[in-house]
């Protein structure tokens, strides 16, 4: 049994009552693979309305979440929140995050293990700055960003990985194929020494950074790449397409 395919939308701070039951019904009424995990991030504001018209075997996750269960944490929400919700998921250590936000691997890791120990599904994100990508350095912030989690967290059977390379999110730049199996490949070996062979064979690791119709298929052929965490294009009906690369 190979690994399901997966396919996250993050919808990041975009849309309006109005287009998120738009998005909901266009995928409610579409004709999806149905071998394909499909998970949307809507705005915290979204995600009851998403939950409540999106039809069953579509989740829904969470952009971020806090690492305590509840308190005085302003603007924050709480994983026991989410799952009174029925939000299944959440999207943890989007570069977005860690560079605007200055979040660091060590907090990415503590929210991790909090969304895991209260029964989340967590994608987690990890991915180079171009400088870092030329300084031949990719693999190493990688390995880092994904080695805080492993020293809190030996269960990674409720992770997805995404690689989401930062030069390539939302600025039309994609990652060759060969790019991204490299890199995909290369996590799947650390996976392999530093978690375990379990974790390497059965962990999902997407690709994200300016995914659309045009390259999902190609990307989608490669042995290590196992869905997509998409953005902008999660917003348009080019979404179905990138659920259905593997049909």
């Amino acid at each position: 049994m190979g690994r399901q395919f997966f396919v996250g939308g993050n919808f990041k701070m975009n849309g309006s009552v109005k287009t998120i039951k738009d998005i909901v019904s266009h995928l409610n009424s579409a004709k999806l693979d149905e071998s394909v995990e499909v998970v949307i991030a809507p705005p915290a504001l979204y995600l009851l309305l998403t939950r409540e018209h999106l039809r069953q075997g579509i989740e829904v996750a969470a952009q971020n979440v806090f690492d305590k269960p509840n308190g005085a944490f302003t603007g924050e929400i709480s994983v026991e929140q989410l799952k009174d919700s029925n939000i299944t998921w959440t999207l943890l250590g989007h570069s977005e995050r860690r560079v605007i936000l200055q979040e660091d691997d060590a907090f990415v890791a503590n929210k991790t293990k909090v969304a895991l120990d209260g029964g989340l599904g967590v994608i987690l994100c990890c991915g180079e700055s171009l400088e870092q990508r030329e300084a031949n350095k990719t693999i190493d912030v990688v390995t880092s960003q994904l080695k805080a989690v492993a020293d809190k967290c030996k269960d990674w059977s409720k992770i997805v990985i995404a690689y989401e390379p930062i030069w390539a999110i939302g600025t039309g730049k994609v990652a060759t194929t060969e790019q991204a199996q490299e890199v995909h490949a290369a996590i799947r070996d650390w996976l392999k020494k530093e978690v375990s062979g379990e974790a390497a064979e059965k962990t999902r690791i997407l690709y994200g950074g300016s995914v659309s119709e045009k390259n999902c298929k190609e990307l989608a052929k490669q042995p290590d790449i196992d869905g997509f965490l998409v953005g902008g294009a999660s917003l348009k009906p080019a979404f179905v397409d990138i659920i259905n690369a593997n049909q």
